[in-house]
């Protein structure tokens, strides 16, 4: 089986990026892995205060991620994976993209901000020649209707 990978994070084009993840899994019978990634500076703290921040973290990611995974199932009849992991954005993902070979694209939703698509578009496009697999960029300002009818 052929899997989508998204990353869920905290921006608006997440959302978009999302859909489109779950409606091709849909139409072409594939899946869904979520990826959420906990950067590193978030913990660089005491022990016990990085510990509790971390759970902070995992329980603020689980309960995004149960939202979108009622949609997808819901909606789409597809069951989403989560995957949370600690680090550097684009090092998680190449490395997630290393360790599940059912991975076949990463899909990525796009800023609309005027000073670019956003740093995690921005530094995968100057990856892209070293993954193994395609990227999609899903502009973030595309309508339900729109993603709907291209996917």
């Amino acid at each position: 089986m052929r899997k989508f990978l998204v990353v869920l994070d905290d921006t608006r084009e997440c959302l978009n990026a999302m859909r489109f993840a779950a409606l091709r899994a849909a139409h072409t019978g594939g899946g869904v892995t979520i990826l959420s990634i906990i950067p590193p500076e978030e913990f660089q703290h005491w022990m016990g205060v990085a510990d509790l921040m971390r759970a902070e973290a995992r329980e603020r990611i689980e309960a995004h991620f149960e939202v979108f995974a009622k949609w997808m199932r819901d909606r789409q009849g597809i069951n989403p994976e989560l995957v949370i992991r600690e680090g550097d954005p684009v090092n998680e993902i190449l490395a997630q993209v290393k360790e599940d070979p059912e991975i076949g694209v990463l899909v990525l939703g796009a800023g609309t901000e005027k000073s670019g698509p956003g740093p995690l578009v921005t530094q995968m496009s100057r990856n892209s020649g070293n993954l193994p697999i395609p990227i999609t960029i899903v502009p973030g300002d595309m309508s339900k209707e729109r993603l709907e009818s291209i996917t």
